[in-house]
């Protein structure tokens, strides 16, 4: 038998993990009490008096391992806890119960002090015993669950597009549910065996384990803080420390997530069933499986069960019975091996496995009848779970036959509490995270990868955005990705924080731009222009918290006017392009908010806020399309010192909106605050010419508006506006801009007017995207036209054909293979309309056959006139 390892209570930086609570709970470790400990309990307590008899009252639901966890915390407990009262007598007797390994504990009649019995009569011992136990073995089952999983994949040929996951870098993934998918790919990398069958169990994957994976570390969390601290006698005193009902909250969560888990992987198991190719083998399997695998039902009762008791608070028989769950679905899972490992390795089971060696023939054979191809991963691990077979192998007894006694030593060996299977866990670890292999690498939060699919649907945008922007005759631009800083600094209020900085290269810092209007002001002023109509679509950059819709690297749409005009002239052509991109790009109602900065600054000094804070104030504002007027009312009057009264008489402004000549007519009626305000009476001016060209130009029914609309740039000097999609999807704010007279005049010594709008085209891509999702869907990655289909290995011809093709600006692509299968599987993938089919045939009668997949019909035409012939047909 193998040396028990120790663990060490007391000493000087030890702490009690889960881990090595769990292995004394299983009788393969010792426990023993740093001396320094004892000396100082022996010290503090040599006159303490131990008064009262006690009990030790060990609920008799818990299993032997359950009581052992429950000793060990305890005594831990006894030792945290700070009290000149504690006796190393008593810590000395339950650590010498543990290591004598008895089946039963009693400790009766002790006599103990008050605070010993304040501790002792804690019931969160108990619960933090189990539940360590859980935090334990819960993790082990994720590693476990995932192998099982990866076997059952190729045992069932499974479709196993559900571990394409990827990180969205928008910090909306899920990162256990990436985690997941990557280690399921790490595992099947290379697998032939993986196929295009659709099974909800394993679809469900990267959700399911994904969430027992949060819930794992969510009680490890716990654990590692809960097992370590010194109860507070005076809490305890009081009643409770809150320990139990805070342990018992994160358990909950976990028996949820074992109970999913178990449910599919019972599911998986019993399709693997189904795959064994023997009869007789898949009759015996199924008998002992039906008779010892706990049943979907079994997870149920158990749940429910574990759910009354954290009603009733009965909170350490709680933790028992998700102990007893977590068994239950650890069983499941090793039957989900066992009934893969028939699919995939019958023999072994069958007791051929054992072979004959004096056979040559025979063996070469099984070598080219079980020729197939294992994930990278998998194909390490069978041969572990062979081995573990091997070194459990007995003799069979009477009563039962080789084929039983070897199910029974599989399960055996997948046993937690076996020795053998820790070293098999460690083992995959070591699979997953080697170099043969490792995981893919992964793309900085923030930022994403453009598949074909949704390349297609950018292109298209861009295209549209572009013909809208030209029509307006608009002439494109592009500038450096990256800005000297001073460039940048000083245009973006408080949002500058969000700067990208780079390292000094050699004496000029620099920053990624921001957004794509003061690098547009910067070149108007190096350059000395002072009229120019431009459009940019190019990526900006912004050191955010990542959201859905909203990124650290994402491309801007801009088109600006710049230079002198008739009054509101460029103001009103900017939002009527504006309405033309989001009716083009038909993604579902929309609203435009409009404002205009002199009205916000003539409401401010009407309120009563000091000229300082105007920008601050604003900012603030410009939050209440996410936050509520009390959320907002805190943060003006707690952090920005604004007065109650200035506040409350902002909050009867900001809640005006509606139809824009409606409330402009309401705004400017007699004795009207801003009509006796200079700046707000020009502002109101200046928008009742926007509304009535809007309202000519039939678009005013999309604009609304809106007093609270404040846009936080500093730039900002006039009209000020802002899109916000109305449909289902949650993205926010999809375009704004505005008038800034004032941005260009700062990097040079004259004062330009300009006005823009900039499109947050991310935010469009994710709705574009959820609408063809909604709709089932799928774009056309490419545009071939004609597929090339040489049925040989003639390559030469390929090259011939295809490359008349493209001389006539035909879109075309080939494929050279025997197989006639392979050219229709790749046209119907790739959704290629037409084919030119080539054989033996069609080479002896000097012609190809053109076959018009969409309208399922052919014609044989002369070799000479091919490229012709398709051409014409394409462009009729």
């Amino acid at each position: 038998m193998a040396e028990l390892s120790t663990v060490t209570l007391g000493g000087k930086g030890s702490s009690l993990s889960s881990s090595s609570l769990s292995a004394v709970a299983a009788g393969l470790a010792h426990v023993r009490i740093d001396t320094s400990a004892l000396d100082r309990l022996s010290t503090s307590s040599s006159s303490a008096t131990a008064s009262l008899k006690h009990t030790i009252e060990i609920p008799n639901f818990l299993s032997l391992s359950e009581t052992r966890a429950f000793l060990l915390v305890l005594l831990n407990k006894l030792l945290l806890t700070p009290s000149t009262s504690i006796r190393a007598d008593l810590l000395l007797l339950i650590s010498e119960s543990l290591n004598s390994n008895p089946t039963t504990f009693r400790f009766e009649n002790l006599q103990v002090t008050q605070d010993e019995l304040l501790v002792l009569n804690n019931a969160s011992s108990a619960l933090l015993g189990v539940s360590a136990i859980l935090d334990h073995q819960s993790a082990a089952l994720t590693s476990f669950s995932d192998v099982a999983t990866a076997l059952s994949c190729e045992a069932s040929k499974a479709d196993v597009a559900a571990f394409n996951l990827m990180d969205s870098g928008d910090g909306h993934t899920s990162k256990e549910e990436v985690g997941v998918a990557s280690d399921m790919r790490v595992l099947l990398n290379g697998s032939k065996l993986v196929g295009k069958e659709k099974i909800g169990s394993v679809a469900k994957v990267p959700k399911v384990h994904g969430t027992l994976r949060e819930q794992v570390k969510s009680v490890h969390s716990k654990m590692r803080v809960e097992l370590n601290s010194g109860f507070k006698l005076a809490e305890i005193q009081a009643g409770s420390d809150g320990t139990e009902q805070a342990v018992s909250t994160v358990l909950l969560s976990l028996a949820a997530a074992l109970r999913e888990l178990g449910e599919c992987s019972f599911l998986r198991a019993k399709n693997n069933l189904e795959s064994i190719s023997s009869d007789d083998l898949k009759s015996s399997i199924g008998e002992m499986f039906g008779k010892e695998c706990p049943t979907d039902a079994s997870l149920g009762s158990a749940f429910t069960a574990a759910l009354g008791l954290v009603f009733g608070k009965d909170y350490v028989k709680f933790a028992h019975e998700v102990n007893v769950l977590l068994g239950f679905v650890w069983k499941i899972v090793a039957w989900e091996i066992v009934t893969a490992f028939a699919v995939l390795e019958g023999a072994e089971l069958n007791g051929k496995g054992q072979g004959v060696e004096g056979n040559a023939e025979n063996s070469k054979a099984d070598k080219k009848k079980k020729k197939v191809v294992l994930g990278k991963g998998t194909s390490l691990i069978l041969p572990l779970l062979k081995d573990g077979l091997q070194s459990k192998r007995v003799a069979a007894d009477e009563k039962s036959g080789l084929l039983e006694t070897m199910v029974g030593n599989f399960l055996l060996f997948l046993d937690s509490a076996e020795p053998e299977f820790t070293g098999f866990l460690l083992k995959v670890k070591d699979i997953l995270e080697s170099n043969e292999s490792r995981r893919l690498p992964k793309i900085p939060k923030g930022t994403r990868d453009f598949a074909k699919e949704q390349m297609t649907i950018r292109k298209k945008a861009f295209s549209i955005i572009e013909q809208v922007f030209e029509r307006h005759g608009a002439t494109a631009l592009d500038t450096p990705v990256f800005e000297l800083r001073e460039t940048l600094m000083g245009k973006y209020g408080e949002d500058s924080k969000l700067i990208y900085d780079l390292a000094d290269q050699g004496g000029e810092l620099c920053s990624l731009r921001y957004d794509l209007t003061v690098p547009f002001a910067r070149f108007m002023a190096m350059n000395g222009l002072t009229s120019l109509k431009r459009y940019q679509i190019a990526k900006v950059y912004r050191r955010d918290n990542p959201s859905k819709g909203r990124y650290r690297e994402f491309y801007q749409c801009d088109f600006d006017i710049a230079g002198p005009s008739e009054k509101m002239a460029p103001d009103f052509e900017v939002v009527r392009v504006l309405t033309e991109l989001l009716d083009e790009l038909d993604i579902g109602e929309y609203e435009i908010k409009l404002n205009h900065r002199k009205l916000l600054d003539g409401m401010m000094e009407i309120c009563g806020v000091p000229p300082e804070k105007f920008r601050t104030i604003c900012s603030s504002i410009d939050k209440l399309d996410k936050q509520s007027f009390e959320q907002i009312r805190k943060e003006m009057v707690e952090e920005k010192g604004l007065t109650a009264e200035t506040a409350d008489r902002i909050e009867t402004y900001v809640k005006e909106k509606g139809s824009p000549l409606a409330l402009l007519s309401k705004l400017k009626q007699e004795g009207s605050a801003f009509l006796e305000h200079t700046g707000s009476a020009d502002a109101l001016n200046d928008l009742e010419i926007l509304f009535k060209a809007l309202d000519k130009s039939k678009c005013i029914d999309k604009v609304v508006f809106d007093l609270s609309l404040a846009r936080g740039l500093d730039y900002y000097t006039g009209v000020i506006y802002e899109a916000v999609f109305k449909g289902g999807a949650q993205v926010g704010s999809i375009a704004a801009g505005g008038r800034y007279d004032n941005l260009i005049g700062m990097f040079g010594s004259k004062q330009v007017p300009a006005v823009g709008v900039s499109l947050g085209i991310e935010r469009v891509f994710a709705i574009m995207e959820q609408q063809q999702k909604d709709q089932n869907q799928v774009p056309r990655p490419n545009k071939t036209e004609v597929l090339v289909s040489i049925l040989g290995n003639d390559l030469t011809l390929a090259a011939e054909l295809a490359s008349e093709l493209w001389d006539a600006r035909v879109k075309a692509e080939f494929l050279v293979n025997k197989r006639r299968q392979k050219h229709f599987d790749f046209a119907k993938e790739s959704r290629i309309p037409w084919m030119v089919i080539v054989g033996e045939q069609e080479i002896k009668e000097g012609v190809v056959q053109l076959k018009n997949l969409e309208a399922s019909n052919d014609a044989t035409i002369p070799r000479a006139q091919f490229a012709e012939q398709v051409r014409s047909r394409l462009n009729p």
